[in-house]
């Protein structure tokens, strides 16, 4: 039988005790029915007791999602998602339960920070993601597209000019719109497009895919701004190995929906985990009721003390991402 109720972990507010409370049940229920997990615990030496504080629960290095099979429980995976990678390396690999997890998880935190999805036109410019299947990203744009119910949501590959003439058309009816896209593609379109967007939100989900040199976020976002007439660019942080996203509406600092928390630990000492601070990004995402919740990243930035963070890089010799890879 279950341990763990869905329905809970999407109702939770922004209230410190009762994401203890669920974190509990979560490292209970994940500890005794997720093998690879429980054996990184014994292996840490970590005390599993039923007072631990969030910040002080053992998390599972990313990397495990390449080299094993992360799950609580054993079941047929109705999902399975993968990591883009590169060609030289290996792809992570999510094997989610229940796809309605995933579409609730999604939905909730988009209409949190933004609102009903049928307000919207959503636009997705993913072309490196749609290319290949087992994207987590693609399903979650290509669900908001169709909940949006707008005739002109869609995605768009490599035909620029389509899009720039249906954001023009949008832009004269006044509709709120969503340009969702990765890094190199957002780039792409606004070197050959430049336009001034005044009822559209470019959101960048990060990473250039080798299509493109490496640069800051600072310097992907001025350039934006620059080119598409907008005065903030925001962001969506999120990952193969997550079933949660946080979003960033403007300078890259982002903020997590109630049932995700991030931390940060040392990089010296790995177990030296603050609620704050700067270091290497530890994340709590407990819609990975059905494989991890607690997950150790690669990912170096800043969290404050109100809970929200920055992203700032990759730890070196790390691989290449798909998501919010950029430096500041």
């Amino acid at each position: 039988m279950d341990l763990i109720d869905v329905n809970n972990i999407f109702s939770l507010a922004y209230d410190k005790g009762a994401f203890s409370d669920q974190c509990l049940r979560t490292l209970r229920f994940q500890y005794a029915q997720n093998p690879v997990y429980r054996q990184w615990c014994d292996l840490t030496g970590a005390a599993i007791t039923g007072n631990m504080m969030p910040v002080s629960i053992p998390s599972l290095p990313v990397s495990f999602f390449k080299t094993h099979t992360v799950v609580t429980g054993n079941f047929p995976p109705e999902l399975v998602f993968e990591s883009s990678g590169t060609t030289q390396t290996i792809a992570s690999k999510h094997l989610v339960k229940l796809a309605a997890v995933y579409r609730q998880s999604f939905l909730k935190a988009f209409e949190l920070f933004y609102g009903k999805v049928s307000d919207w036109c959503i636009l997705g410019l993913l072309p490196s993601y749609l290319e290949r299947q087992h994207s987590s990203l693609v399903l979650m744009v290509d669900e908001l597209i169709r909940l949006s119910g707008h005739a002109d949501s869609g995605f768009y590959l490599n035909d620029y000019a389509k899009l720039s003439e249906k954001l023009q058309k949008l832009e004269i009816e006044g509709q709120k719109t969503i340009l969702m896209g990765v890094t190199f593609g957002l780039l792409d379109f606004a070197e050959s497009f430049p336009q001034k967007l005044s009822h559209t939100i470019v959101m960048e989900t990060g990473g250039m895919k080798g299509r493109r040199k490496e640069i800051t976020r600072t310097a992907v976002h001025g350039c934006l701004k620059d080119r598409l007439g907008i005065a903030v660019v925001h962001s969506e942080y999120g990952m193969t190995e997550l079933l949660s996203q946080a979003y960033s509406k403007g300078e890259g600092r982002f903020v997590c929906p109630p049932w995700m928390k991030v931390f940060v630990r040392d990089e010296q000492d790995p177990l030296l985990v603050r609620e704050s601070g700067k270091g290497i990004l530890q994340v709590i995402d407990l819609a990975n009721c059905y494989s991890c919740s607690f997950i150790a990243t690669e990912d170096v930035g800043m969290v404050y003390e109100d809970g929200s963070f920055e992203v700032w890089g990759r730890l070196d010799n790390s691989d290449l991402r798909g998501c919010s890879l950029l430096a500041v």
